[in-house]
This record gives structure tokens, C-alpha cells and sequence, in this order.
């Protein structure tokens, strides 16, 4: 159901429906401008707390561990529970929390409210894209709305690196306490902006063996991931954990399958673009976030640069994303999102495999630049294509399902790669390497990179083959639909739904949106 807000002139916002975007932007520009200043403080973190290294990293893993492990779960909750409720409380323990982080004065108190702010990013950032996708009609208007809300990731982490450097130079606990004020004044708009969303109906009782499979495969299999180069990939630890994981994700499926209202409903699994949508947020987030661990390393570990130096090396990434925010969304409307994802894809490569070239005394406007701009183009059109791709022909009431998911697949990504490339890094780097050596170690984990967003592109191919302007037929249909029964040829969940060439839906209500391929 689409939410009244929506103004009856096409193309026009209502205040309220503006001041509604401003409100989901800011809580997730509040999750990537949290991820971002913590890395640059953490030095200093640990000289105040007194933390080991192995310790100081759970700062950062703490808040992964609780937001990749609970997103499946927050997203469901979004559908069953109240968008808008499950957003207002999650956005308010953030805000406690980072009142909390701000005034403890131990590691694992530090530690622990990372980890709550972990799990109420994973309730807010479903919710809040649940919201956008059912309160913004599918299509350009849906499109616009979430070019504008993905790019506030962008803005919030650019920002966050510069302004970590100059809080932290004052005191670390301005960067835990900065996102405070920011969410209050947020929760007390939403409570007025907000519309109002009904709770799924006849969702035939909550999985809650789902709920807590799911959440425990997910927690297990970030923390393995975390652990693991610590650990030893190849270590007794680290491969029980993983056939844990296996074991956990078996029965997950198992009870998904049988359940009435399932936390993941798996039919939305059958459809290719939301598969290429999952694999593409893995690949681009996972490839990100090891460019930019690399490339932080290499600038103040053997360049010697400040921390608000790299920052502002990043920035212009950044502000080329902010500055397109506005474009994308008419962008998707005419190219459709297959063709983006491809041509970012095919940008990030070209930037990563760029910054191949770097040496020990750099020239910044012929060097790192010219991959700074190719990134940052490449985000901008990479991440709101995915967003839009996974959540277009999906119903209302699984929005906070795909949403999670969704969220779920970039958390999970970014950990993953993370950990990968600096295994690599790592296995090619000793004590009292030159640093000529140390620099050829990063680029050994560059290249990886390269191949992780090169995988990317290639699982966006076949979504260009799959849209061309003939008709296609969905191959998954909804519980409604099947109750329905499909001996009735005149049935709604018997006529095939179809999709015009810019993947819109043109069909029967009654049939599933998702889950479409050419005939």
C-alpha cells in the first residue's frame, strides 16, 4: 500500500513527504558517519584505555558483529511489528548508546555499546528503507527518493573521515558523542513526520525458530569471519565455526521452508535480478571497504600522512557522490538499473586497477585522484541501482524482509572481503620489511580487490541480457497467489505478471512481483 504522503501531481513533494526523506536520510547518514570516525580515533582510543590491538579491534567488530548478525531479523520485525515503531525505538537506543560510548571509561563498555549501536542500525536501516519503498510509488519517484537516501551513506562516511580528524584531535569521545544530538533531533521529527504503517496482517504467527536460527548463523558467521585471520583460516577454530555456520544455515532453511510466515520467504530467492542485487551489494561493499583499508595504510603508515590528510584524500569520492545525488534517480529511469550497475561495476575496476601504479613518493592529482573521482562515480551509481533493483516489484508487506536482506548481503560482504584481503596482506608482509616491501604487500591485496569488483561485474552481465524490451514471466509466486490456486485459469494468481522494459510490473495484483527472466 502506497502511503497517502505521496502527492497526487506526479514528480511533486509534499513538505511532510520531504521532511519524511530527511528524517530516514539522517538516521542513515548517522550509520556511516558512526563507521567512519571510529576508525580514525581508534589510536587514540587505545593510548586513553589502555587497549592491546587485538582488543582495540572489537571496537569496530563489536559494531559489525551486531549489525550484520540481526538484520534478517530486523527487517522482519520492520514488516510484522510497525515500520515506523521498530524505526523511532531502534533510532533511540542508537542515541543512547552513543551517549554511552561517549562517557565509559573501559574497553569492553566501550566494546558493548558499540555492539548495541550495531543492532540498532540493524533494526533502523530496514525499517527505514521499508519506509521510502512503501511510502514512494515504484518508479521515478521511488527512484529519486532512494538515489537521495543511498547517497547519505556516501555523504556520512566522506564527512565522518574529515570530521573525525578534527574532533579527535580534541578528544575521542566527541566522535562517539557527535551522532547524539543528531539522532534526538531526528526521533522527534519522525514522530511527527513519520506516516503511520499497519502491521502485516494474517502473517500467520511469528517464526521465531527462524528468528532465532537466523540470527544465530549470522552472528556465528561474522564473528568466524572476524576471528579468522587472527585465528588462522586454516585453523580447528576457525573450520568448526564455519561448518557451524553450515550446519545452522541447513536448519534455517529447513524451518524457512515449513514455516507459515517465514523470516526470509525463499521464493523471493527464485528471482535472478534479486540474486545478481544480493551478490552485486557483497562484491561492491566487500571491495570498498578493503580499497579503503589498504589505502589508509598506505597513506599514514608509509606516507606519514595526518589523519585529516587521508581524509581529505577520500573526499573528493565523497563529494562527487553528494553532488550527483539529485541525477540518479532519473538516470535509473531511463537506463534502468542493470545497465548502472554494470557501467559502476566497470568504473571501479578501471579506478582499483588504477591505483595499481602507486609508489612510495606519489603525485596526488595524477595518481590517486583520478581513482578517487572513478570510485566515487561509481558509487554513485552502484549503490542506489542495488537498493532500487532489490526492492522494485517486491509487496509492501515484505519490503522490511528484502530491505534487511539486502543490508544483510553488504554487512556480510564487507567483513568477508575484509578479512580475505588482509589475510593476503598479511601472508605477504613479515616484521622488519622494507617499506618497498610493505607497499608491494598492499598491492598484492589491491589486486585482490580488483578481482572482487570484477566479480561483481561479471554477476551483472546476464542482468543486461534480461532486459531487453520483450515481456517477461514471473517464476515465483506469493502464499495469496497460491491459496488462490492455479486450476482457475481466470484467477489472478494464474495470469502471468509481466514487466515493461524498465522492470516495472504490469500485471495481476494477486501474483508475485519478484522472480522475473525472459522467456
Amino acid at each position: 500500500m502506497t502511503s497517502p504522503l505521496t502527492h497526487p501531481v506526479p514528480g511533486r513533494w509534499t513538505p511532510r513527504l520531504w521532511g519524511t526523506l530527511l528524517v530516514l536520510c539522517a538516521a542513515m547518514f548517522l550509520d556511516a558517519l558512526d563507521v567512519s570516525m571510529v576508525g580514525v580515533a581508534l589510536p587514540s582510543i587505545g593510548s586513553e584505555l589502555d587497549l592491546s590491538t587485538s582488543t582495540l579491534q572489537w571496537v569496530v567488530s563489536g559494531y559489525i558483529l551486531g549489525y550484520g548478525g540481526l538484520l534478517l531479523l530486523g527487517g522482519r520485525a520492520a514488516d510484522l511489528l510497525g515500520r515506523r515503531q521498530v524505526f523511532l525505538v531502534a533510532l533511540a537506543v542508537f542515541a543512547l548508546a552513543s551517549v554511552l560510548g561517549g562517557l565509559v571509561d573501559s574497553g569492553p563498555l566501550l566494546i558493548a555499546s558499540r555492539f548495541i549501536k550495531g543492532l540498532s542500525a540493524a533494526f533502523t536501516a530496514p525499517a527505514g528503507l521499508s519506509i521510502i519503498t512503501t511510502t514512494f510509488a515504484e518508479g521515478p519517484l521511488r527512484n529519486r527518493a532512494l538515489s537521495i537516501y543511498t547517497t547519505c551513506a556516501a555523504t556520512g562516511f566522506s564527512m565522518g573521515l574529515v570530521l573525525s580528524g578534527l574532533l579527535t584531535e580534541a578528544s575521542w569521545r566527541l566522535t562517539m558523542l557527535l551522532p547524539a544530538p543528531i539522532a534526538v533531533a531526528a526521533l522527534f521529527a519522525g514522530l511527527k513526520l513519520i506516516p503511520r504503517s499497519e502491521r502485516e496482517k494474517n502473517h500467520g504467527g511469528y517464526d521465531i525458530p527462524g528468528a532465532v536460527v537466523g540470527t544465530t548463523s549470522m552472528l556465528l558467521l561474522v564473528f568466524t569471519v572476524v576471528q579468522a585471520p587472527e585465528a588462522g583460516w586454516g585453523s580447528a577454530r576457525t573450520l568448526l565455526s564455519f561448518l557451524a555456520v553450515a550446519v545452522l544455515l541447513s536448519v534455517f532453511t529447513a524451518i524457512e521452508r515449513r514455516s507459515p510466515s517465514p523470516l526470509i520467504r525463499l521464493g523471493v530467492l527464485r528471482s535472478g535480478s534479486q540474486i545478481r542485487a544480493q551478490l552485486g551489494a557483497m562484491a561492491f561493499f566487500g571491495s570498498y571497504v578493503g580499497f579503503q583499508f589498504l589505502v589508509t595504510l598506505y597513506m599514514q603508515s608509509l606516507l606519514g600522512w595526518s589523519a585529516l590528510h587521508t581524509a581529505l584524500a577520500f573526499l573528493p569520492a565523497g563529494a562527487l557522490v553528494a553532488l550527483s545525488s539529485t541525477k540518479v534517480g532519473a538516470v535509473v529511469d531511463r537506463f534502468g538499473t542493470p545497465r548502472l550497475i554494470a557501467a559502476g561495476f566497470a568504473l571501479m575496476v578501471t579506478g582499483y586497477a588504477l591505483f595499481l601504479r602507486v609508489d612510495l613518493d606519489p603525485v596526488y592529482a595524477t595518481l590517486i585522484l583520478p581513482t578517487m573521482l572513478l570510485i566515487g562515480a561509481a558509487c554513485a551509481l552502484v549503490f542506489p541501482s542495488l537498493n532500487i533493483q532489490a526492492t522494485n516489484g517486491v509487496d509492501d508487506h515484505e519490503q522490511g524482509m528484502v530491505s534487511g536482506l539486502l543490508n544483510t548481503s553488504v554487512q556480510v560482504g564487507g567483513a568477508i572481503f575484509l578479512a580475505v584481503v588482509t589475510a593476503v596482506v598479511t601472508a605477504n608482509s613479515s616484521e622488519g620489511s622494507s617499506p618497498q616491501d610493505v607497499l608491494d604487500s598492499y598491492r598484492t591485496g589491491l589486486m585482490v580487490v580488483t578481482g572482487i569488483a570484477l566479480a561483481g561485474l561479471l554477476i551483472t552481465l546476464p542482468g543486461l541480457r534480461a532486459r531487453r524490451p520483450r515481456e517477461s514471466v514471473v517464476v515465483a509466486r506469493s502464499e495469496r497467489a497460491d491459496q488462490v490456486g492455479p486450476s482457475d485459469p481466470t484467477s489472478p494468481s494464474s495470469q502471468p505478471v509481466r514487466s515493461d522494459r524498465s522492470g516495472r510490473t504490469v500485471g495481476e495484483p494477486g501474483a508475485e512481483r519478484v522472480g522475473v527472466h525472459d522467456r
